[in-house]
C-alpha cells in the first residue's frame, strides 16, 4: 500500500474500528500524522502562538489514528481494547509497538479476511 492510498484509506475510514489494517497501511498513516503535527509545530512558530495549530492537527487526527489502532490490532488477532494498553506508563506503548509492528495473522479471523488476501471473501471463504 502507498502512502496516498494509506492516508486515505484511513481518513475514509475516518471512525471505522471494525476490521483489519496491514502494516503498511497503519505505518504510513502514522508518518502522515507526525508530518502534520511537525507541519503544526512549524506554523506555530511562525505565527508565534504557542501550540494552537500543533493541538487542531493532533485533535484532527486523534480519532483517525485510534481507529487505525484498533484495526490494526485486529489484524493480528488481539481485541481493540487492548489499544488501552498505551495508557500505561512505559511499558504499555512498548508492548503496542511490538503488536503493531508484527506481521497480519494468516487467513481470516474474527474482525474479517486478511487485507493481504485479495480475493478472499469473509472468514476464509475462497473466492
Amino acid at each position: 500500500m502507498s502512502f496516498a492510498d494509506a492516508v486515505r484509506t484511513c481518513l475514509s475510514k475516518y471512525v471505522d474500528f471494525s476490521g483489519r489494517a496491514r502494516r503498511s497501511e497503519y505505518w504510513w498513516f502514522y508518518l502522515a500524522a507526525i508530518i502534520l503535527i511537525v507541519v503544526g509545530i512549524v506554523i506555530d512558530g511562525v505565527v508565534g502562538t504557542t501550540s494552537v495549530f500543533q493541538g487542531l492537527a493532533s485533535l484532527a487526527i486523534l480519532l483517525p489514528s485510534l481507529a487505525a489502532g484498533v484495526r490494526r490490532l485486529h489484524d493480528t488477532d488481539r481485541s481493540g481494547w487492548m489499544i488501552l494498553l498505551g495508557l500505561i506508563p512505559l511499558a504499555g506503548p512498548i508492548i503496542l509497538l511490538v503488536f503493531f509492528v508484527q506481521d497480519s495473522k494468516p487467513g481470516a479471523n474474527q474482525y474479517g479476511p486478511n487485507p493481504k488476501m485479495s480475493g478472499e471473501v469473509a472468514y476464509g471463504a475462497p473466492a
